[in-house]
């Protein structure tokens, strides 16, 4: 515009108000239209039928369905805080009965009875019956189906047969002999008269997995797949032939082998292959480090490839997007339209669902997919893989293809490495997997004359290798010139601490391991990265140490590094730039840079809590490392042994153990509540049911839902027992003779389980055996055996004497049991009718009825060596004296009158005494019932416990397909009841606003929401307002109370902590157990004040007191909360507190802390 229509430039034109315009809605979408009935030969109009348009008044706020209109082209990528999930894939819908269930304050109305055909005031209302035909003209097919549904089926009578109905004319019926049957369609009736359908074959038994050959070669690979989607430089693999078979023919994958194998090759052909669908894929990983690598790989191949972290969106319209999985989750949850267009997702390192922390993340992820997406699973070897892949078939309903393979691309050599004194090479395992003993024994050797020349040379003190820099700088050095002479570099070295990292690159001193080219390439890399940053973040301590070792070929890789300086590491080592590399547990975890050799300082490590050694499953992590495919015959992995050497059992189970199986993680969230809420038609408990610690109890639910049918026809069939008259009392009776038989079985089994136990039930007791083949037989107490946690009594049992001529080899099954109080009360024992015999039995604390006072002074080990033949199923005739003499005062026992007496349990433990005390209260009861001496009571009580069992298991099997058997379900309901409290959920279980807004929080819902309700952000400025949120981030601080605050900050950050300090007294009143957030560090509020007023990063460095990496990852994750923080006060209509949370973000978000990543660039 020319400078002299400036003047003219601003004008402004005055809007007549308009109130009303306000108030005005968009008018109801019709539920239905009217379609034209013609005649088909002559195409007249006959008239109008009125017929119901489906997915009317859908939208992304009230349907799950993908039918939804799509949202508005300026929603973000991740979607609305509004909008729903999709309904997700395997997840069964509402049933008519949950969907007909009422709540409290819903009136029950019943649809058939209670509705009106007169509205209230008129005369006459509508009345609701079929049209009558008018007499003449053609009949159609639909009015003859019409027809059909107004006749009556007469079943047989009384009187005779079955008869037609009636005419309304009153002579004679035209209609047939017989009513006609009522069907849905023609084809119905035709099967009807074919005859009655055969019985439905037994349901098989669930497979949800398939294990697929990943060693063979696929035969004519070629012709399978004429034109594949993607092809390698390479010849592929057996299991990646056999990946893209089943990827071409649509099937979901699990792909479990180790580092370096060639997974990712699966994984680009899906993304080439929904690129030749023209739809689009989903690769996540679990760190942000690895998302932005694998953008930089497969922007390189395909380049149409997007990027979405927590700060960072990168062309989100691409047909392959690159994130993490919680991205992802924020995606489904928030019902975003990308997830429409979606044909596969691949999870790349998915055993990090044994995460402690973030695997319930996964879990989540997979159950919430819609049912058109389809998986790809990346994962390291684990012993489990199979069902794993079992439950995510079932949890998605559709059946997972398995891959697992063991071979190793480049087969893996372990040695020991002893010291500088000997700088050898001991070999511990081949590369066959074969363990070498006679290395280690070699290894020993050489450490024990380590030691003798140290005693010769500085007394008999043992030396301490690895102790001084000195003994440092040696170590190193002898191993890194071996492994120079060996070509064995570029080598990783594990260290299980930053500060030993940074000690061991300094003890390298002035060793140089670049030749003058790649010195000079290495420079000028360096300078060009260092280049985007300003001039005093290039003068930074860390900046300027770690671009000299650079320099030297040496690098440092953990996570107080700075993430440019990592990137720089990781670029310059994947061009084998980077000679020897220092990194913690964390290079490995995803970031795929092979290398030569990897070396471990130690096979211990701290784990938070205390030192322990290595698992298998993180052994085999690192040392996968190893070996560079297509470069490297064999990979070469060293243990160094500066001290003692490790125990060979150790090593043994660091090298060749089994790794862990993945295990669920999954845990109830708050955002998982309310997301899931706002959904009306999820239910937590379908969330809970499809998880992976769910998944042994559930997957035996058809079987059980069989069982269910079965003892419901079963009960059918049985019938109900007949209990008038003198049977009235009964049921009790049954209750209690089940009661005291449990108790008696408690006190048997606390007894054999107690110290006391060995006393009572010693060899030579006699005791009451009750068993399936022994009713209330005595028996003798030969043995006792420790077999696990109980205890095994070898006991001489009376029995019948065999029939002569020997008999069957089973016995003869006992009739039902009929327990008499005599029985009961074991007054009335069994006695046989004619010549004694016995049986052998192995029995459990359960199979003992009772223990009497009576002892028999025998020689049990002389009566078991004497007992022949072997002890076998049947009942058998003495032919010992000892035996019989034994028997014969067994039946002496059981014939006296009123039994043998019983002995008191010698126990005071709470159960016991409960115990005791129940089973003299029912057997004091047993003389007043009348039921017994009725003389049906045996057939009748026989009627009743069958019926009773039957309804137990029901009982059982209905409650383990219940909600009530969710092993999170107390937990759910606790922090329900604490929501409730809050305000964040209403009656009926809808969100209201405040918990809307924490559901878009992702650490601290609860106290960000109540900080944004109450207010406490308002008294503060932009930079107070970071600072206070600053001990929320979860940094590295080392706690203290901070100084020197302003006054506004001081009185804030006295209020989160008493919220804080509510929170958690409220949390602990409904029982919820301590949260796994980081716990609150006050000691970040000045470090972070100081930076959003513009301190340069070295002096907040030294303000900290931490490492760089450290202090960078806790302000950018102090960003995202602002972020998210944002949206809340958005939602909240708090445009003012937003705008101050965009300026707080601003203020922090500069210089090196938030330098753009250089795989984006």
């Amino acid at each position: 515009m020319p400078p002299h229509w400036h003047e003219r430039a601003p004008r402004s034109w005055q809007r007549a108000q308009d109130p009303w315009s306000l108030l005005a809605l968009e008018p109801t979408p019709a539920g239905g239209a009217l379609r034209a009935q013609r005649d088909p030969r002559s195409g007249a109009l006959m008239g109008f039928t009125e017929e119901l348009l489906p997915f009317v008044g859908l939208s992304a706020q009230n349907s799950l369905s993908l039918r939804r209109p799509p949202g508005p082209p300026g929603q973000p990528p991740q979607g609305s805080a509004t909008n729903v999930p999709f309904w997700p894939g395997g997840l069964e819908e509402p049933t008519l009965e949950q969907i007909r269930g009422t709540h409290q304050e819903e009136e029950d109305i019943d649809f058939e009875t209670d509705l009106l055909t007169t509205p209230p005031g008129l005369q006459r209302g509508v009345e609701y019956k079929p049209p009558v035909a008018g007499p003449g003209g053609p009949v159609s097919l639909s009015s003859l189906l019409g027809t059909l549904d107004v006749f009556e089926l007469v079943g047989d009578k009384a009187g005779g047969g079955p008869q037609p109905p009636r005419s309304d004319g009153g002579g004679s019926s035209s209609l047939p002999p017989l009513p006609p049957r009522r069907a849905d369609s023609l084809e119905e009736l035709l099967k009807e008269e074919q005859g009655p359908p055969p019985a439905p074959p037994e349901p098989p038994q669930e497979v949800w997995a398939e294990l697929l050959d990943a060693d063979t070669p696929v035969e004519g690979f070629e012709e399978l797949v004429p034109d594949p989607a993607f092809k390698w430089p390479f010849s592929p693999d057996p299991f990646q032939q056999r990946a893209v078979l089943a990827l071409e023919r649509g099937h979901s994958l699990l792909v479990a082998a180790h580092t370096s194998a060639g997974k990712t090759a699966v994984a680009e052909y899906a993304v080439a292959l929904a690129r030749r669908h023209m739809t689009r894929s989903i690769y996540t990983s679990p760190i942000k480090a690895l998302s932005n690598q694998k953008f930089r790989d497969f922007k390189a191949t395909f380049g149409d490839v997007g990027l979405l972290t927590g700060d960072v969106q990168l062309h989100p319209e691409a047909s392959c997007l690159i994130m993490t999985t919680e991205i992802l989750r924020s995606m489904l949850y928030n019902g975003s339209d990308i997830i429409r267009d979606l044909e596969w997702v691949i999870f790349d390192e998915v055993h990090y669902i044994n995460d402690a922390e973030r695997g319930v993340v996964w879990e989540e992820v997979l159950i919430m997919l819609p049912e058109h997406v389809k998986l790809i699973l990346l994962s390291a070897t684990v012993p489990n893989a199979l069902e794993f892949a079992q439950w995510v078939g079932r949890t998605k309903g559709r059946i997972l293809r398995v891959l697992s393979t063991r071979a190793r691309p480049v087969p893996l050599q372990h040695f020991l490495f002893t010291g500088p004194r000997h700088p050898t090479l001991h070999l511990l395992l081949d590369a066959q997997g074969g363990f070498c003993t006679r290395g280690y024994y070699a290894a020993m050797e050489a450490k024990k004359e380590q030691s003798s020349k140290h005693a010769q040379s500085f007394g008999a003190k043992q030396p301490n290798m690895g102790g001084s820099p000195g003994q440092e700088q040696g170590l190193w050095l002898a191993l890194l010139r071996l492994l120079q002479t060996r070509s064995l570099l570029p080598v990783v070295a594990f260290t299980f601490s930053r500060g030993r990292c940074w000690a061991r690159a300094q003890a390298l001193g002035g060793l140089d391991l670049l030749s003058p080219p790649e010195r000079s390439h290495v420079r000028g890399f360096v300078h060009k990265c260092l280049g985007r940053l300003g001039g005093p973040d290039r003068r930074l301590p860390q900046v300027l140490s770690v671009s000299e070792l650079l320099q030297r070929g040496i690098g440092l890789h953990h996570g107080g590094v700075l993430p440019l300086l990592k990137e720089m590491v990781e670029m310059l080592f994947s061009q084998g730039l980077v000679k020897v590399l220092f990194a913690t547990e964390t290079f490995a975890m995803g970031v795929n840079m092979p290398a030569r050799t990897v070396v471990f300082d130690s096979i211990r490590k701290h784990d938070g809590n205390s030192f322990r050694d290595l698992l298998p499953g993180e052994y085999v992590q690192m040392s996968g490392r190893a070996g560079r495919r297509g470069l490297d015959s064999t990979g070469t992995v060293i243990i160094l042994c500066p001290g003692a050497l490790p125990e060979l059992a150790d090593l043994h189970r660091v090298v060749l153990g089994r790794p862990a199986p993945l295990q669920s993680q999954f845990r109830l969230t708050y955002p998982m509540i309310l997301g899931l809420l706002r959904a009306q038609a999820l239910r937590v408990q379908d969330v809970m049911r499809s998880s992976f610690a769910e998944f042994p109890l559930r997957r035996d639910a058809p079987v059980q839902q069989r069982r269910v049918a079965e003892l419901r026809a079963a009960l059918a069939a049985l019938g109900e027992p007949d209990l008038g008259g003198p049977l009235e009392d009964l049921p009790l009776y049954h209750r209690a003779a089940t009661g005291l038989r449990r108790a008696r079985a408690v006190l048997t089994r606390r007894l054999a389980e107690s110290p006391a136990g060995l006393r009572v039930l010693a060899p030579g007791r006699v005791v009451v055996v009750c068993t399936p083949r022994h009713r209330n037989a005595l028996g003798l107490i030969l043995q006792v055996t420790s077999e696990g946690p109980s205890r095994t009594f070898t006991t001489l049992v009376l029995s019948d004497q065999p029939p002569e001529g020997g008999g069957t080899a089973t016995d003869p099954p006992l009739p039902p049991d009929v327990p008499y109080p005599e029985d009961l009360l074991l007054t009335h024992l069994f006695l046989p009718e004619g010549p004694c015999g016995y049986m052998l039995e192995k029995l459990q604390p359960g199979d003992i009825g009772g223990v009497t006072t009576k002892t028999l002074r025998v020689n049990p080990e002389k009566l078991l060596q004497e007992l022949s033949p072997p002890p076998g199923s049947r009942a058998r005739v003495p032919s010992i004296p000892l035996v019989g003499a034994a028997l014969q005062e067994l039946a002496r026992l059981a014939g006296g009158v009123g039994g043998v007496p019983l002995l008191e349990p010698p126990l005071r433990d709470p159960p016991s005494l409960e115990a005791a005390t129940t089973t003299r209260t029912l057997a004091a009861s047993l003389s007043s019932f009348q039921c017994v001496h009725s003389p049906r009571f045996p057939q009748q009580y026989s009627q009743f416990a069958a019926r009773q069992e039957l309804l137990e298991q029901l009982e059982e099997l209905q409650f383990q397909l219940s909600d009530q058997s969710l092993l999170l379900l107390p937990e759910y309901q606790q922090r329900l009841e604490v929501l409730r409290a809050l305000g964040y959920v209403e009656r009926g279980d809808t969100v209201a606003l405040g918990g809307r807004v924490a559901s878009l929080l992702s650490c601290h819902q609860l106290l960000l929401t109540e900080l944004l309700l109450g207010n406490v952000l308002a008294p503060l400025n932009p930079q107070e307002a970071a600072a206070l949120l600053g001990c929320l981030g979860g940094g590295p601080g080392r706690g203290g109370a901070p100084e020197n605050l302003t006054p506004p900050l001081q009185q804030a950050l006295q209020q989160l902590l008493a919220l804080a300090q509510r929170l958690a007294q409220l949390q602990q009143k409904f029982g919820i157990p301590e949260s796994p957030e980081e716990p609150l560090d006050c000691s970040l509020v000045p470090v972070v004040y100081e930076w959003a007023r513009g301190m340069p990063f070295a002096d907040i460095v030294l303000l900290a007191g931490v490492q760089e990496g450290s202090l960078v990852r806790a302000i950018q994750r102090l960003e995202e909360m602002l972020r998210e923080l944002r949206g809340a006060a958005r939602l909240l209509g708090e445009p003012a507190l937003a705008a101050k949370l965009e300026s707080a973000s601003s203020s922090i978000r500069r210089d090196i802390v938030f330098a753009a990543s250089l795989y984006t660039q």
